[in-house]
């Protein structure tokens, strides 16, 4: 390793070990990351500060707007208070069904900061009428349930995760192969979709008990609102080109920040100024650019390479042991993301996996695919950025987001990629 590498990786620990502990507030984390990287010249400031630049950070913008205009025309309380009157019946119903419109919604809308965006306002209304204060059990519950829910179900659906895209990108330009969706989602979604979209309703309902206000009088339905209707004519549009990115080009993120502009034009929009600012959580835009900063340093430095190699030589992966190999690959790309967090797993992993498939006598394609268990199951929360996003949306504490991604890793690991292990072998992806 280079002296530059050396420093890098100080810098790196340092930031990761300040957000995982919450010693510090994670925007504070992120401007003493770009300091420190910017005054050692670690990289030039147009990779250290990409991630003001990535539609990542854009689309987080734009979804804070997006919410705040929701909350505002009234939209969010309309239809929780829809929602109310389906998952009233008792705490579990009810993130049960948060959970499941979580898992549905990434079916037909690609963005996992956009689903965030819609949904978030929503579900924080829906809190309100089932009489979850703001900073109670319940309503953080609610919170995470649309957080985790939205990243990492979806990681079952081929199309509807950053992460997703980005591994099936590098495998066909490294190794021409090509991901189908049907395929892809029935060796994912029994497990990582179904199965741990219970444990995740399972940990909320454990870690977040609520008790929900009885609510037994019935509100009369008042008609749209004029700027009712505008919003939602302007929802809908936004949502038509979110399922539709891969037909016009446009990516979620300038369709969404063309959105926010709308909402803030004088006259024609939903906002003004003083709303913007109270609406906007600048904080958390500034903790995903630092975190897209970070993945950028480790990337530039090297860093990702050298510890990738490094662990490739040091993983228990024997031909003669298919489980053993597989459980250290999980483990490989879990340690990956501690580094270069999920949106670039897959871009340090998959070119390291034909000499793991090597090394492990398994097939390309399965050593392809267990990384995304491992992606897909960040243990902190600043790994995975749209948590970080419904988190700040909806002032989370950073201690209740550790305490989910602890409990909910941990039921992964020990339960679920033993059965993951044995559905790949099934399917035929692990030779008998």
């Amino acid at each position: 390793m280079t002296a530059g590498a050396w420093m890098s990786g100080g810098v790196v620990a340092v930031t990761i070990a300040l957000w995982a502990t919450a010693r510090l507030p994670e925007y504070l984390v992120a401007l003493l990351f770009f300091t420190a990287a910017a005054v050692l010249h670690l990289a030039p400031p147009d990779v250290l500060f990409s991630g003001f630049s990535s539609a990542a950070f854009w689309l987080v913008l734009s979804g804070f707007v997006l919410g705040a205009a929701i909350r505002k025309v009234g939209l969010a309380d309309r239809l929780a208070r829809r929602m109310a009157n389906r998952l009233m019946g008792s705490w579990p119903r009810m993130v049960g069904g948060v959970v499941l419109l979580t898992y549905g919604l990434a079916f037909v809308m690609p963005s996992n900061m956009g689903r965030i965006a819609l949904l978030m306002p929503i579900i924080m209304a829906l809190a309100d009428r089932a009489g979850l204060a703001e900073g109670s059990r319940g309503r953080i519950g609610l919170a995470l349930a649309v957080g985790f829910g939205t990243f990492q179900l979806s990681a079952s659906i081929l199309p509807s995760n950053v992460p997703n895209l980005v591994m099936a990108g590098a495998a066909e330009s490294a190794f021409g192969i090509h991901f189908s969706y049907l395929p892809y989602l029935l060796l994912h979604a029994p497990i990582l979709g179904v199965l741990k979209g219970l444990a995740l309703v399972v940990c909320l309902c454990l870690l977040f008990p609520a008790t929900l206000q009885a609510n037994a009088t019935e509100e009369p339905v008042s008609p749209l609102s004029a700027a009712e209707k505008r919003l939602g004519v302007l929802l809908l549009a936004t949502l038509a080109l979110w399922m539709t990115d891969s037909l016009h080009g446009i990516s979620p993120a300038w369709v969404g920040l063309a959105s926010a502009c709308i909402c803030l034009l004088p006259r024609i929009g939903f906002l003004n100024g003083e709303e913007f600012a109270a609406g906007v959580n600048f904080r958390t835009c500034i903790y995903v650019a630092g975190i897209l900063g970070l993945a950028a340093l480790v990337n530039h430095s090297g860093l990702g390479a050298i510890m990738g190699t490094w662990l490739l030589h040091r993983l228990p992966i024997d031909p003669a042991s298919p489980g053993g190999s597989f459980g250290a690959l999980v483990a490989l790309t879990s340690a990956l993301n501690f580094t270069v967090t999920a949106n670039g797993v897959p871009a340090l992993f998959t070119p390291l996996a034909q000499p793991l498939a090597q090394a492990s006598g398994l097939p390309l394609l399965t050593v392809l695919m267990v990384q995304v268990i491992g992606y897909a199951t960040p243990l902190l929360p600043y790994q995975a950025s749209p948590i970080v996003v419904a988190m700040g949306m909806a002032r989370v504490p950073a201690r209740d987001g550790i305490r989910l991604c602890l409990a909910l890793a941990a039921i992964t690991f020990l339960v679920l990629v033993p059965l993951d292990y044995g559905w790949f072998k099934l399917l035929g992806l692990i030779p008998l």
